[in-house]
């Protein structure tokens, strides 16, 4: 008697903490793990901001112009897998100046000193590119058409005169592009840029006419893009 008596005291108390023991091995609330963005793509249509810093490497004339420039940009890419290729033309203001000064011998009056100007007034390209994407980073290799227009000055006392000319030519580089936000990026590139000769006349100093050769400048720029 006692023997059932226990018994059934013991299947009650089970009885009473089953839900305490079903609650604790619930089974645990299910959180779904975040989803990874989305790697960048950079084929598309883009615009930016450009500007840089330029100096002359040429030994055909006096001149050795340095300077400045900023403009506009404008480009499309193409993408498959990890290679990313594109055409990409530029526009800029430039003030790439230099001054050169020295004696020229003029009719009637002999040796005269006389000063010099020569400015890069604006300049850009139109180049393909190719390169290889690492998600949001781009390293590219970069060539094509390069154009400048360019103004000549002289003066010699009592007298000055100018000459203008659009020069054509080519231009190689590379450079580095990282896409720091879904829809915009930054680059850094080097361009080396080689113009054709171009003949200048002084219509008051006509002693100074001539040529420019080739003129080649060392160029570094920095931009930011919008991709659409």
């Amino acid at each position: 008697m006692i023997k059932k008596i226990m018994l059934a005291t013991v299947a009650v108390a089970a009885l009473g903490t089953a839900p305490t023991f079903a609650a604790d091995l619930a089974a645990r609330p299910y959180t779904k793990a975040p989803m990874m963005a989305p790697l960048p793509t950079w084929a598309g249509f883009y615009i930016g901001a450009v500007g840089g810093y330029a100096g002359e490497d040429n030994s055909n004339n006096s001149f050795n112009r340095k300077g400045g420039s900023a403009g506009g940009t404008i480009g499309y890419n193409w993408q498959q897998s990890n290679v990313v290729f594109g055409i990409e033309a530029d526009a800029l203001w430039a003030d790439i100046n230099s001054s050169t000064s020295g004696l020229a011998v003029l009719p009637v009056v002999g040796l005269t000193p006389f000063t010099g100007n020569a400015k890069i007034q604006d300049w850009g390209t139109v180049r393909g590119r190719l390169g290889y994407a690492w998600g949001p980073a781009l390293l590219y290799v970069t060539g094509g058409y390069a154009w400048a227009d360019s103004k000549i000055s002289f003066t010699v006392p009592g007298a000055s005169s100018s000459d203008s000319h659009f020069h054509s030519g080519w231009t190689v580089g590379a450079g580095g592009e990282y896409m720091f936000a879904p829809k915009w990026s930054v680059k850094a590139e080097y361009l080396y840029r080689s113009f054709g000769n171009e003949n200048y006349t002084f219509a008051t100093i006509p002693v100074l006419n001539g040529g420019t050769g080739t003129t080649n400048f060392h160029s570094g720029q920095v931009g930011i893009n919008y991709h659409f």
